[in-house]
């Protein structure tokens, strides 16, 4: 896939950070550093990210994976540094995963959040929290605004991935406002691509692959729920301009394209060439009607805005799910 590129961002760093690099998001930010000359220390529990995701990196100079948890007490001491950059994109973040793992995805936010700014402010770093569309709830205001405060049911179930971000955001502002720090926040959007699970729960996989495997593709509720998808390609560039930039202030960045997940089911049978059907199953409890940022601020302060179209995004994800999908046994029986 070929495209222009932003002028790079990277620039002014020499040694970065990356909690829950071994992540969906956070190998391909790993990646991209790499690729603009940053040294970069990969931190992962692996609770939900997967070594397989980093494989590639492994030999490469200026690498390094280390297993460990933010939330641990010696996580200064497993992370010598001296850094100039720490990107903050520990938690689950998938609703399969914070379900499973509510208590340490409270930790993530609060426990993993103090030690990771604890860390930059040792070595003097930019520090840039990983926040999230979640922190709007089920929005009342639509599209959401960074000044949009959220409508978000604290004891939902959904409320350990939404309260431990909101939780975070509020702890970097502090440290921004009372210690000087400098620190910033992204809030992601349905960020999508290679290297996502196929059962993370998330629409853009899971429908994937039941096409592919010629599965009917589930769609919760009546399918009339927006989501704007954004390329992991573009929302990595997004990330490093805001963490390129001296803003304290949340950043949304998102794709503009609100399509229903009805429509995303369509899509993916468009471009699959599937024959599956569409079911229709149980929509989960406080799951968001409509999602879609105003990415004004990104487009002003840092020039940007998405680049990959929706089709060769999806392309893109598709053929990442049919390579990794085992081959059929010729010998076997249908």
């Amino acid at each position: 896939m070929t495209r222009p590129r932003r002028k790079n961002p990277c620039a002014p760093w020499r040694r970065a950070v990356v909690t829950g690099g071994a992540g969906f998001l956070g190998s391909h930010l790993c990646e991209r550093l790499l690729d603009s000359g940053v040294e970069v220390d990969c931190v992962d529990n692996l609770l939900s990210g997967s070594r397989g995701n980093v494989a590639h990196l492994v030999a490469r100079p200026g690498f390094r994976f280390v297993e460990h948890d933010v939330c641990a007490p010696d996580c200064a001491d497993a992370l010598p540094g001296p850094y100039d950059l720490v990107l903050h994109f520990a938690c689950c973040a998938s609703p399969a995963d914070y379900l499973r793992l509510p208590l340490e995805t409270l930790d993530a936010g609060s426990l993993g959040t103090r030690a990771l700014l604890a860390l930059a402010e040792r070595d003097g770093a930019r520090f840039l929290l990983a926040s999230t569309s979640e922190v709007y709830g089920d929005p009342l205001v639509h599209p959401q605004r960074e000044d949009y405060w959220g409508n978000v049911n604290p004891v939902g179930p959904r409320s350990v991935y939404d309260e431990s971000k909101r939780f975070a955001e509020a702890l970097v502002t502090a440290h921004a406002r009372a210690l000087g720090a400098d620190a910033g926040i992204v809030r992601l959007f349905n960020t999508y691509g290679p290297r996502m699970r196929a059962h993370d729960g998330r629409a853009v996989p899971t429908f994937v692959c039941q096409a592919l495997a010629g599965e009917p593709l589930t769609v919760a509720g009546d399918g009339s729920q927006t989501r704007s998808l954004c390329y992991v390609d573009d929302t990595v560039d997004g990330i490093l301009l805001v963490a390129a930039s001296r803003s304290v202030r949340p950043v949304n960045i998102g794709g503009t394209d609100e399509v229903t997940v009805a429509d995303i089911a369509r899509r993916v049978l468009e471009l699959t060439g599937s024959s599956s059907s569409v079911e229709f199953v149980a929509r989960p409890a406080d799951d968001p009607q409509r999602r879609r940022p105003d990415t004004r601020l990104a487009r002003e302060l840092l020039g940007w805005t998405p680049q990959v179209p929706w089709e060769e995004g999806i392309k893109q994800t598709i053929a990442y799910f049919a390579a990794a999908r085992p081959a059929p046994d010729p010998l076997s029986r249908h």
